[in-house]
């Protein structure tokens, strides 16, 4: 018995085929990949404990006295000045009374004051944006969530839509999407039938002036929902149910972005066919390049079974292509770059986002660059990465007030020939085609 034991223990011998040895494994079962999908999600919530204190979720950054007046676009002196008044948020000192702080609402608060000619105008509503990309790796809900953030420092109310069932973009809010997140948090009633506006699912997050709809894993049930709707039900158009879904909400946001799965599923399609416009990430590097072409391609023939063969079109008022993850030393950097500005052209942003060590930790701990309060290693590094995606921000922002101004001209033109109805543009079927806004007509 004990040498039957002493065996058992005892490591496996090594076997050889063709001359090359190696150590016999175990197969693995369901039961054994189970136990590991256990201790991924514990040691997910361990990491998001010691990341995100005190209470287990992101808090948002403070802002001093200088940081404020630039985001305003004054002088310091103005801002004290207007501090006397007492019409604004006055913030608090530090604890150790060196310096004055504003908290995020507070800052907004100001900024809103500050901006409000740049803000959504009167008769415009909410600028839906997607950010897509085939292949994952290339920063795209790192592009959604910095988006997001920067427009709010830019005094713009925004929704984030997560439909990625890996809920990557829930993650860097601040929630597990595994433990935290339930089929009626996700976009998967819409999909299903049972809801027909998405405001059931909206929620607050840590970020004042950004409200989000969360993903799970149970999201995938989607992607065998909306086909199944399509069979089933006469005229069901599921590229339209997100693009119905936000129309209830609207006029409650100035941007509604999107973060999609890095895939051209159904999901994904129903968030383009909901956008005015596109971003996509893209890293200027071989492989990435010839997947975007791929993905275009697909689009492309997607939309022309979905439409064109329906009578039915669909415009984008924009379709950015970013820079991203931009390694300068990388030899072939510069190859690609020239292919992607010739097969891109106009489309693609004068704006290069860096690939810096930067992005790299706040990705670590859950964040952006808009999330670090105080960066520990080079000053310049982070003001690089920072100035990266001010710009980024910056030209999404023009192109946003740009659709802002097609809407008000639009409505402008009803108006005058006697009309506040908008002009419905019918298929052959009698069912309503999508403008140019993203919107039901």
């Amino acid at each position: 018995m004990k040498l039957r034991q002493q065996a058992q223990t005892m490591p496996p011998k090594e076997k050889t085929v063709d001359g090359f040895a190696f150590q016999p494994t175990p197969t693995i079962s369901l039961t054994d990949i189970a136990q590991q999908a256990e201790r991924a999600v514990n040691m997910m919530a361990q990491i998001r404990s010691a990341m995100l204190a005190p209470t287990a979720r992101k808090a948002p950054p403070v802002y001093n006295l200088s940081q404020l007046a630039a985001m305003c676009g004054i002088e310091k002196s103005s801002l004290s000045h207007r501090l006397s008044k007492g019409d604004l948020p006055s913030g608090r000192l530090n604890a150790s009374g060196s310096r004055r702080e504003f908290s995020l609402p507070e800052a907004r608060g100001w900024i809103r004051e500050y901006r409000k000619d740049c803000l959504r105008p009167k008769g415009g509503e909410a600028v839906t944006i997607s950010v897509g990309n085939f292949k994952g790796g290339v920063s795209k809900t790192t592009t959604a969530v910095t988006l997001a953030q920067g427009l709010s420092l830019l005094g713009h109310r925004v929704l984030v839509i997560d439909t990625d069932p890996q809920g990557s973009l829930t993650t860097l809010f601040g929630i597990l999407p595994d433990t935290e997140v339930s089929e009626d948090d996700t976009i998967l009633p819409l999909a299903m039938g049972t809801e027909t506006s998405i405001r059931y699912a909206i929620r607050n997050t840590y970020w004042d002036g950004i409200d989000l709809v969360a993903a799970a894993p149970v999201l995938f049930g989607a992607e065998f929902a909306l086909p199944a709707r399509q069979t089933q039900e006469p005229g069901f158009e599921f590229w339209r149910v997100l693009d119905l879904g936000i129309d209830d909400v609207r006029d409650e946001y100035d941007v509604i972005l999107i973060d999609t799965p890095p895939s051209l599923s159904y999901t994904t399609i129903n968030a383009f066919m909901a956008s005015n416009g596109i971003i996509m990430p893209l890293p200027p590097n071989a492989l990435d390049f010839a997947s975007a072409s791929q993905f275009w391609s697909l689009f492309s023939d997607l939309t022309g079974e979905l439409l064109t063969k329906r009578g039915l079109t669909k415009d984008f008022d924009f379709i950015h292509i970013l820079l991203a993850r931009v390694d300068s030393t990388d030899a072939a950097t510069n190859i690609v770059r020239q292919w992607i500005g010739q097969t891109y052209a106009e489309k693609v942003l004068p704006v290069e986002i860096p690939k810096t060590a930067v992005t790299g930790v706040a990705s670590a701990e859950f964040g952006t660059v808009y999330d670090v309060a105080q960066y520990d290693g080079s000053a310049r590094t982070f003001k690089r990465a920072r100035d990266a995606y001010d710009s980024f921000v910056g030209h999404i922002e023009g192109s946003i007030r740009m659709v802002w101004k097609r809407q008000t001209d639009a409505l402008a033109g009803r108006v005058l020939n006697g009309s506040t109805e908008p002009k419905a543009t019918v298929s052959h079927s009698g069912s309503a085609t999508t403008n140019s806004k993203g919107a039901k007509r």
